[in-house]
């Protein structure tokens, strides 16, 4: 019985392991796609912006 407490543990984490990976995969795509690019086109573009306004002086 030894050898059921010592394989316990890393076949819980990998059932786990395999069970995150799945709602990763499932999750991409889909109908919101489009909706999470454009949010993080726009927080990207709100965070470059004062980079792209204020000029960097020559040194």
């Amino acid at each position: 019985m030894d050898y059921v407490s010592a394989l316990l543990p890393p076949v819980v984490m990998a059932v786990f392991f395999i069970g995150v990976i799945r709602v990763i995969v499932k999750t991409q795509g889909g109908a919101n796609k489009a909706k999470e690019d454009a949010a993080v086109d726009a927080a990207l573009a709100r965070v470059e912006a004062p980079r792209k306004a204020s000029p960097t002086p020559d040194a």
